[in-house]
């Protein structure tokens, strides 16, 4: 059953509620100024389009930070509120919670149009699903859609739950989930090859799904940053003071002597350090000193990494190559970013490292597809699919 999206239902005179992921980075000098307003003006798109289209109301709901289910006023939605009223040109309305007794009211007031409900995470019963807060929640609509790509991986009340409380002709995606939908599915669906993964981070363990996946389908699968010491050390290398757990080591040795290890390309030399904040220096080898750690890949490494892209159709990208906040050590990932830039390929990157990095290299615009959400487009990539993303295909039982 395909996947119906919002400009595919009908919103006429309908109360739409719409789950956005708002999560929205602040300053932390208590001004409350978001400082990257990327999540929300990805949203205005889907936002603006159900306003055009005739709905009776607009109202919007997101989590934001974790505040464990209870108010802290630093994770207010009120600068995403103003935020959001300034690019609109129109009022929005946010509640004081998201069980509010006063919003039913707000929703019989004509000239309200639209509402912006306070933080979901405001209430335990959100991350723990519950039944009659998702309830509460779709008794606002008649139609929910759900735009937030970055939680469709999480059974919440507000992406899951909700559901249920809907006829499969009042549910959709966004223009979001439809982007990262298709844009993944490049991936996952017989890439053009040759296809070459990227994955860097810190813990296999975190990553080793999704590293078990693209074996099977790369060409090539490049291991970087933090995320290539466990492997060295599995090799047999010294990796010194570097990043590095006992369980990690053991996951990589799986790996190696699985029939897909000779896919796998790992660093041949390293920029390192005693600490991140000291002076760097390169080694030329596989060996870090017993007293230095790896903070970035090596000249040598680059070129080699370089030289696997040569060609390349599709690429994956997740994972920094190094400590890339620090200029120092910021080399090697910003050589990979430029050089995934100047393919004649379809390159998605995927994780807030990642996107951090290809921001802060200012190639943001030669990249096919940035996701918004890096845990949720790599289970994509592992599943096909995400629980949140068949309950809007299928409903819940």
């Amino acid at each position: 059953m395909a996947l119906k999206y919002v400009n595919e239902i009908d919103l006429s005179g309908k109360n739409v509620i719409v789950r956005f992921d708002f999560n929205v980075p602040l300053s932390k000098d208590g001004s409350g100024q978001i400082t990257d307003t990327t999540r929300v003006d990805r949203a205005l798109p889907t936002i603006k389009y159900i306003l055009e289209n005739g709905c009776r109301k607009l109202i919007m709901m997101s989590h934001l930070g974790r505040p464990k289910g209870e108010f802290k006023p630093e994770f207010s939605f009120e600068p995403v509120a103003k935020y959001l009223a300034k690019k609109l040109e129109e009022e929005v309305l946010l509640t004081e919670s998201c069980t509010d007794q006063g919003i039913k009211t707000m929703l019989k007031i004509n000239d309200q149009k639209i509402i912006l409900l306070q933080n979901l995470r405001f209430h335990k019963e959100e991350t723990k699903c519950e039944t009659n807060f998702a309830k509460l929640l779709a008794s606002y609509g008649d139609v929910y859609i759900n735009d937030a790509f970055g939680t469709s991986h999480r059974k919440h009340a507000s992406t899951y739950e909700i559901v249920r409380y809907f006829n499969k002709n009042e549910i959709a995606g966004g223009f979001i989930l439809k982007k990262e939908i298709e844009a993944l599915s490049k991936i996952t669906e017989n890439p053009q090859t040759p296809f070459v993964g990227i994955i860097g981070g810190a813990k296999v363990s975190d990553k080793i799904k999704i590293i078990d996946r693209l074996l099977v389908n790369v060409d090539k699968l490049i291991i970087g940053g933090a995320m290539a010491y466990p492997f060295l050390k599995a090799k047999g290398h010294n990796i010194g003071k570097s990043l590095c757990s006992d369980e990690d080591v053991s996951l990589a040795r799986l790996i190696l002597t699985g029939t897909k290890a000779a896919k796998l390309k790992l660093p041949v030399d390293h920029v390192v350090s005693t600490s991140p904040n000291e002076n760097a220096e390169i080694v030329n080898g596989r060996d870090v000193p017993e007293n230095k750690m790896g903070l970035d890949i090596g000249p040598k490494t680059v070129n080699q990494f370089k030289e696997c892209l040569v060609g390349a159709k599709t690429v994956l990208w997740n994972g920094p190559m190094g400590f890339f906040e620090k200029e120092n050590f910021s080399k090697g990932t910003f050589a990979i970013a430029n050089a995934l830039a100047e393919l004649n390929a379809f390159t998605l990157v995927g994780g807030g490292d990642s996107v951090s990095a290809i921001k802060k290299s200012g190639i943001s615009d030669k990249i096919s597809h940035i996701s918004t959400g890096g845990g949720a487009s790599l289970e994509f990539i592992e599943s096909g699919t995400l629980p949140c993303i068949q309950a809007l295909k299928f409903g819940i039982e």
